[in-house]
């Protein structure tokens, strides 16, 4: 008995998946940035079946264009986990300098992956994950989005208070210019460029041609990061040091409604019954929120909650006892 738990915990460190009941109800994987490791949630339970171990210190993570895998950034680590979005089971490790964030173009051409620490761009070919260009950067490259066509990228620049572009298809960069204090998430939108000023209250609006902030939209103190829910009909701001999330109307721009989410609201994720998985970066909690009422449920993680990643799609995660 003794050596056939030492063999289940060896696999489970080396990432590989335990059997999984097909109960329904979807997965959920949460980042641990501080914590070393992705926690694996039941979405029907709301409950933490497990954790999958990694080397350093994760941030972000991303679903490759083929849906096939899900790519974990181990920044501190140096290193790239390829995860199966429906087990959570390892499927590769490639080593990758400090990758932070990440995002791959809506053409499925390259992946984008911002070294925070190194200061630099790295642009891979998502089809072999091989290195195209390297771009160094002023200071801490952090969240990034692609215009629609794929041929631009524009990454903040958190500790410079700039935003920079990339012209993907000749690799060189269009402009270098500053758009508030600390900026962090970074959205295309409706033609426009719109990033959350960490180190102030609002979202600036800038124009994709030339960096210019065309206005300021306030939305609460700290804002740090935005998302487009599915219906493209709100935008989603946590306002991280305010411990607040709030809604604008994606077509006005203006606030419908303001949630209070303590603990440091990072990132979201939205589930198909309408509610909204936010990890809460300061709490080791996730907050589950139903917009329509402002309550929310608590699922309980791992240090440093960062990114979340949902396969509604996949068997809910409950463990089978090995024999």
């Amino acid at each position: 008995m003794r050596r056939l738990t030492s063999l289940f915990l060896l696999l489970f460190m080396l990432g590989a998946a335990p059997r999984l009941a097909h109960a329904g109800g979807g997965i959920a994987f949460v980042i641990n940035s501080a914590g070393a490791s992705v926690s694996v949630v039941d979405m029907a339970t709301k409950q933490e079946v497990r954790r999958i171990p990694v080397l350093r210190e994760p941030h972000h993570l991303m679903l490759s264009p083929d849906g096939k895998s899900l790519l974990v950034g181990d920044t501190v680590g140096n290193e790239m986990l390829f995860l199966d979005p429906a087990t959570g089971a390892l499927q590769k490790r490639m080593p990758c300098a400090d990758p932070y964030q990440l995002g791959f173009s809506p053409d499925g051409k390259f992946l984008v992956v911002n070294g925070l620490a190194r200061n630099q761009v790295d642009v891979y070919d998502a089809a072999t994950m091989t290195l195209v260009k390297r771009f160094p950067v002023s200071k801490t490259p952090s969240h990034l989005d692609f215009s629609p066509d794929s041929k631009r990228v524009f990454v903040s620049l958190q500790d410079t208070d700039r935003l920079i572009a990339f012209d993907l298809t000749n690799m060189t960069v269009l402009w270098d210019k500053p758009v508030g204090k600390t900026p962090a998430g970074v959205l295309w939108h409706d033609g426009t460029i719109l990033v959350a000023d960490m180190g102030t209250d609002h979202l600036a609006q800038v124009d994709p041609k030339d960096g210019r902030v065309i206005a300021d939209i306030k939305t609460g103190r700290g804002a740090h990061n935005l998302f487009l829910s599915p219906d493209r009909k709100i935008i989603w701001v946590n306002n991280r040091a305010g411990g607040t999330t709030v809604s604008l109307d994606a077509k006005t721009l203006q606030p419908i409604r303001t949630y209070k989410i303590p603990g440091g609201p990072d990132d979201i994720a939205f589930a198909p019954d309408g509610k909204l998985w936010i990890t809460r970066r300061w709490a080791e909690k996730v907050a589950v929120l139903d917009p329509a009422t402002g309550e929310y449920a608590t699922v309980n993680v791992g240090r440093s909650p960062h990114g979340i990643f949902l396969n509604p799609n996949a068997p809910s995660p409950t463990p089978v006892a090995s024999r």
